[in-house]
């Protein structure tokens, strides 16, 4: 890149010289930098080490980082977990550069002239850091674009995958359209004005190439870095375990999704427990019915089921439009649930939702009905043919010239309105429909696997995963009509922390104000639900948290915070059913909600409820409801479990069985000294009088405690020999 004098900037350069491309966009925008980086994979980890590094060496440099999801390897909090995770990383994550910004953040060290700020981050994962929680931008995933225009964003930055196609380089923004696109047309637009902005990238082999509204050209850029040196190993989190709540959970929600439907899942455990709950629905149907009918679940739900969901198999299939690409879509796509092809074209969309158009077959009739509704001209023009040709209504390998349609040495008149012609140009038409889509997404994170069946597919296959800005996928301003037709029978189902008898929802920050992660796109599939005439919210909430003296009921009475309030309440599901508190009055959802709650917090809300005059004073919770307790899940799940079902990983894992055991083995043994630490001390002083078993020797030598040095390594060899046995793992 060389900025000079009148050069606003010189686009498609490759750099292949970090410190350069950095310079050079110093030099010409100024030492005010305020960078945009995309959230999550997306980030060009070089760049953006290269302007912190600058500005740490340079204090009258201003960095402010506007961004999200900054992705870091696991640390561990204590030393116990710190050397649990050493080896993990090498393993996982070896070779995956670290953000040196985010050394800095975890310490406390940031320079003065350095600011981040982040509208989403890791559940959790900055709840007690104050600089977070003082910088955090409570935006909604659709306003971020927005939000760095007024921040007054002037470089932009991201990472891209690359290829060559028909002799031409070409990029695609692959993981991370979501807020780069409409941020990049915003930078443009202020370049337009006379403003000094620079959109920059580096370009990683190891990216997965996607298509849809993700393909780039090298002038949509000042500059791309390509070489070695940018091609590092993406970084891929571990799956987390589904446990046997998080499995009910998904079975409870499975029987709301229709064949032939529309579904948005998310990432984490009950993302992969809501898909485990598909495929079983779709390929061991007799055992998936089996289980829903000993819970109960038919019985209370029939009318909801019988209304808006089902409980067969998938035939039709269902289509993807979700903020994020998780594995649970490939999961569905390898077993043939995510199928459902949509088409960018509102007729074809209605044709096809009305079954007067199959995917696989195209009627001699098609071109008459589209003239009909106006969707073509009587006399095809070249639009009307390109359309047409696009989605394969016209065979592949014919031209439109000087108004005919040329089939080798066959030439069709486009003057459609003279009979004869009309059904001459039934010999042209194609087999099947083309350029169907079975997903749409804005950005996508997961586990290796994840990537290398992305890699693995074919350019024609990976296809039909389109990648848009998150404003195309999260709502449907823009084009109402194509879009709620491609997204019948919507279910978008998403997690929260917690839910008030009323319905409302907490999901992104504590009532002292703490943010947890941020509102992401949660408030719009809520809201994109409710304008569909046919579209479900369906909300997954666990029953409780904590163990022991520190449990407490996730279903509150009220709460300090709220995400989705009670006015906009759809569907809540928790391990123990599903209320459908939709259009109902307050008290048959307080009534409904309690139905959901662990019966050891039950009769407690309910007497709040009645000291609120909100339900009647003699009211009984329905016994059928009064056996919410965590046995009732192990007691019908446990059984199928032995079998092969519910299994913590129903989709593997990059992690090692002694990653799993020795490592719940610590979680377990954590939540113990939170409940209860009578117990843990006396167990620990038991173990030191214990020989140490050999089947823990392999677990000691790994976190470097097979021959402790020091009364404190004794102290933690016997912690870890405690935890194994306290799980059941020696």
């Amino acid at each position: 890149m060389n900025y000079t004098t009148g050069i606003t900037h010189n686009t498609g350069t490759i750099e292949n010289d970090v410190k350069k491309i950095v310079n050079d966009t110093i030099n010409y925008v100024g030492k005010d930098i305020v960078l945009g980086v995309t959230l999550a994979l997306g980030k060009p980890v070089k760049i953006l080490n290269e302007f912190y590094r600058r500005a740490k060496e340079d204090p009258e440099l201003s960095l402010k980082i506007i961004t999200a999801l900054s992705l870091e390897k696991p640390q561990g909090k204590s030393e116990l977990e710190a050397r649990f995770v050493r080896d993990l990383n090498e393993r996982i994550f070896g070779g995956v550069p670290d953000f040196d910004y985010m050394k800095d953040f975890r310490n406390g060290t940031l320079p003065p002239n350095v600011h981040i700020y982040e509208f989403y981050c890791k559940a959790g994962s900055n709840l007690n850091n104050r600089y977070y929680q003082m910088n955090h931008l409570a935006n909604h995933y659709t306003h971020v674009p927005r939000c760095a225009k007024a921040l007054k964003c002037n470089v932009g930055t991201m990472l891209l995958a690359c290829r060559e196609i028909e002799g031409k380089r070409i990029y695609s923004a692959a993981c991370n359209p979501d807020i780069t696109l409409e941020s990049h047309a915003n930078l443009t637009e202020a370049r337009e004005k006379g403003e000094k902005v620079a959109i920059i990238a580096e370009a990683n082999k190891n990216m997965p190439f996607m298509y849809g509204d993700a393909v780039m050209h090298p002038e949509d850029f000042d500059a791309i870095l390509h070489g070695e040196d940018y091609n590092y190993p993406l970084f891929a989190p571990p799956k987390d375990p589904v446990a046997l709540t998080d499995h009910m959970i998904g079975l409870n929600v499975s029987p709301l999704v229709k064949d032939g439907g529309t579904i948005q899942v998310g990432i984490g455990a009950l993302g992969d427990a809501i898909v485990a709950g598909l495929i079983m629905r779709n390929e061991h149907n007799r055992e998936y019915y089996e289980i829903l009918e000993s819970s109960g679940l038919l019985q209370r739900n029939r009318d909801l089921i019988r209304n808006w969901g089902e409980t067969g198999t998938f035939n039709k299939g269902l289509y993807g439009a979700s903020e994020m690409f998780v594995d649970p879509f490939m999961q569905m796509y390898k077993n043939k649930i995510l199928k459902r092809k949509v088409y960018d074209s509102a007729p074809l969309m209605e044709l096809l939702n009305s079954g007067e158009l199959k995917e696989d077959h195209i009627s001699e009739n098609i071109i008459e009905t589209l003239i009909e509704m106006k969707a073509i001209h009587s006399t095809l023009n070249q639009e009307d043919f390109e359309h047409l040709s696009y989605f394969g209504i016209l065979k592949p390998g014919l031209e439109f010239k000087d108004g005919d349609i040329i089939d080798g040495e066959k030439v069709y008149s486009s003057k459609l309105h003279d009979e004869t012609n009309l059904k001459a140009i039934r010999n042209i038409l194609g087999s099947r429909l083309l350029n169907g889509q079975v997903l749409l997404a804005a950005f996508f994170l997961g586990p290796k696997s994840f990537y290398q069946a992305l890699n693995d597919m074919t350019e024609e296959e990976r296809s039909q995963f389109g990648m848009a800005g998150v404003g195309k996928v999260n709502q449907l301003y823009g084009d109402e009509t194509l879009r709620s037709l491609q997204r019948k029978e919507g279910r978008f189902i998403n997690a929260g922390m917690k839910a008030t008898l009323f319905g409302a929802v907490i999901a992104d920050q504590l009532d002292n104000g703490a943010v947890v992660s941020g509102v992401g796109g949660q408030y719009n599939f809520n809201a994109m639900a409710h304008a569909l005439p046919d579209g479900r919210f369906i909300l997954m909430i666990k029953s409780t948290k904590g163990s022991g003296k520190s449990l407490e009921s996730n279903i509150v009475f009220s709460y300090g915070s709220c995400t989705i309030p009670k006015h906009s309440r759809d569907i809540i599901v928790t391990e123990y059913g599903i209320a459908d508190i939709r259009d109902m009055p307050e008290s048959e959802v307080i009534k409904r909600m309690l139905n959901i709650a662990d019966s050891r917090f039950q009769k407690q809300l309910m007497e709040q409820a009645k000291k609120a005059g909100k339900i009647e004073p003699d009211y009984q919770i329905p016994a059928e409801y009064r056996n919410n307790y965590p046995e009732k899940i192990s007691a019908l799940l446990k059984p199928y479990q032995d079998r092969g079902y519910f299994t913590p990983f129903p989709f593997g894992t990059d992690l090692t069985d002694d990653d799993v055991a020795l490592g719940s083995s610590l979680k377990m043994m954590k939540a113990l000294g939170e409940s209860s630490k009578v117990r843990m001390f006396t167990g620990l002083i038991a173990e030191f009088f214990r020989p140490v078993p050999q089947s823990a020797e392999r677990h000691l030598e790994r976190m470097e405690l097979d021959k402790p040095a020091s009364f404190r390594e004794k102290l933690y060899r016997k912690m870890v020999v405690f935890a194994l046995r306290n799980n059941g793992k020696l």
